[in-house]
């Protein structure tokens, strides 16, 4: 082993233990990815993303110790920016943005103390580690409307008469709904990081990598319409009996192989990897070892944990819920108006009111997060009107829109949520509060939020929720909503606004 080889293991030795040390320093970043890539299918690539990133730098080798390598210092902003979106995203509660910061952190410091040259050399597989952030689920509403909109055209389109209520659509046969699983999230995140490794390794001219990547995120998206068109032609012509249980999901995979299949077969035409890169291995550079860098990256990325935990230690803000009671005019009603109430994941406070006003019944749900922390967030995915599959309770439409009430505008969430089992409709509005604000904006809240806590502000908030039945149509349930918002709010806001006793 030549002298050169042993300073490069040295400086790829000093890169592993910088690596051991960031997760050490942001290890709930880390955790929770790996936590997350052990108890969801759909992420589990998560795993073996590292392990091809390494192989791919390996077949690089001798391209790699062949090029002049030296720490770059000016690379230090950049890891600083880094570490600052980590402590925001952390603050904001937004895993998937505090995720990528922690992977940019592992990338910036590679850059930082093997240099730009080393690092182009590295490229692809540095940018390939970007894909072991579990990062899909905030598009999961889209898809399925996707899949919906395709497998109810597809059916008419067919002959077939298809009534449709938001992703819940009936045929003569059977009744039907796209949930998470019906998304095609996994046939897409499974598609793009094989496509991308493909291109990569299959193509050398930049335009047919771009292309194949590009193919490799529609394709699927567009054999998962195919799918569940197919699934319910089959259960439709079989009497409700094929493509229900276990083989409803072997079609699925079954399916999905075929046109991945089909897919690298057609881009196999056009494949480049036949032509060589290296004729002859060049004799290895000597790099220089980075101690110095690497000591002075890891004492600043030091100081955003701790500042992190220094925020953090503050206690949440107490609960105003118990000050809030019936708006002037309405009046606890004797019965319950439903038995559905929303899910809201780690609210330290809640109140349920049940109230009527002359033929105006409505429920009033309020939510009240005391701090924002993880697993207690006002913005997080888990929270929902109706979880999916839900046993008795479904929520066919949501839209956002505005109202007016007595010259004051404000956002809102309308949904209708209705029960078949229990023969009640609701119509649903719902917003967020925090001090002079009401909004629906899940990312101007989070930044918000974010921002206060990072400026040592408290960043309490509240959820406010209301629901009121309708017999056939929603419209009709909208002047009892009207009618109780412009009483309720003159009342409310001042009470959720309050800081201090």
């Amino acid at each position: 082993m030549t002298s050169a080889i042993r300073d490069w293991w040295k400086a790829l030795g000093l890169v592993a233990l910088v690596w051991a040390v960031l997760f050490a320093l942001l290890h709930p970043t880390g955790a929770d990815m790996i936590a997350i890539w052990t108890r969801s299918e759909t992420y589990a690539h998560g795993y073996i993303v590292l392990p091809v990133a390494l192989w791919l730098v390996w077949r690089k080798r001798h391209l790699l110790m062949a090029t002049p390598a030296a720490p770059d210092l000016r690379v230090l902003v950049v890891a600083v920016a880094a570490a600052g979106l980590w402590l925001l995203a952390r603050l904001m509660s937004v895993n998937v943005a505090e995720q990528y910061a922690f992977v940019a952190l592992l990338i910036t410091a590679v850059w930082m103390l093997l240099g730009s040259k080393a690092s182009r050399v590295m490229l692809f597989p540095l940018g390939f580690l970007l894909l072991m952030v579990p990062n899909g689920d905030n598009f999961l509403p889209q898809l399925m409307n996707i899949t919906a909109d395709f497998t109810v055209f597809a059916l008419r389109l067919w002959g077939l008469p298809v009534y449709r209520e938001g992703t819940f659509f009936s045929l003569p046969s059977g009744d039907w709904s796209v949930v998470e699983g019906c998304s095609g999230i996994r046939y897409i995140i499974s598609s793009v990081t094989l496509g991308l490794l493909y291109a990569y390794l299959t193509y050398r001219t930049l335009w047919k990598r771009i292309a194949f990547s590009v193919a490799a995120f529609v394709v699927p998206i567009i054999a998962n319409g195919m799918r569940a068109t197919l699934i319910v032609l089959i259960a439709h012509y079989s009497d409700m009996k094929l493509a229900l249980g276990v083989d409803h999901f072997i079609y699925g995979w079954v399916w999905f192989g075929v046109v991945m299949l089909l897919m690298f077969a057609v881009g196999n035409i056009w494949r480049e990897d036949t032509l060589a890169e290296e004729h002859h291995a060049p004799p290895a550079v000597s790099p220089k070892l980075g101690i110095v860098p690497a000591a002075i990256l890891l004492t600043l990325i030091a100081l955003f944990p701790w500042y992190e935990s220094h925020l953090n230690n503050r206690p949440p803000l107490p609960s105003p819920l118990a000050r809030i009671s019936a708006p002037p005019g309405w009046s606890p009603t004797p019965t319950p108006v439903t038995e559905w109430t929303p899910r809201w994941e780690g609210l330290d406070d809640q109140k349920t009111l049940h109230l009527q006003s002359g033929e105006d019944r409505v429920m009033l749900f309020l939510g009240w997060y005391g701090a924002q922390r993880q697993g207690a967030e006002l913005i997080n995915f888990d929270n929902q009107l109706v979880p999916q599959k839900h046993p008795v309770w479904r929520k066919p439409t949501e839209t956002g829109r505005e109202i007016d009430t007595n010259g004051h505008k404000i956002d809102l969430h309308e949904a209708t949520v209705d029960s078949p089992i229990k023969g009640q409709r609701m119509l649903v509005w719902y917003w967020n509060r925090i001090p002079g604000q009401a909004t629906t904006s899940a990312l101007d809240l989070k930044l918000t939020l974010g921002l206060r806590k990072l400026r040592g502000s408290d960043d309490a908030g509240a959820v406010v929720i209301i629901a009121a039945p309708y017999p056939d149509r929603p419209e009709t349930a909208e002047a009892a909503l009207r009618h109780f918002v412009a009483d309720l709010l003159p009342t409310l806001d001042p009470v959720l606004d309050k800081r201090g006793p």
